[in-house]
């Protein structure tokens, strides 16, 4: 059942999970619409997301580029 959000109204939006894997690689998106990764391991692109979520979405931080690989080059183990 999909159920609205404290203070959502209207039609209730498409959700889907964060986290995804291609091949053996783990990414996990946000919503701007950009996918973040590769991750060698779904635990490894969850800290990058706690990361991402302490830097950027509880500020007013900019968001790194989407086409901007270096915010997490090295970031895969």
């Amino acid at each position: 059942m999909i159920m609205h959000r404290k203070g959502e109204r209207g039609a209730v939006p498409f959700r889907s999970g964060r986290f995804f894997n291609i091949d053996s690689d783990w990414y996990f998106s946000c919503r701007e619409g950009r996918d973040n990764g590769p991750f060698s391991n779904r635990e490894a692109a969850n800290d990058a997301l706690k990361t991402y979520l302490s830097k950027y979405a509880c500020t007013n931080a900019q968001t790194p580029d989407a086409e901007s690989s270096d915010h997490w080059k090295n970031k895969r183990e």
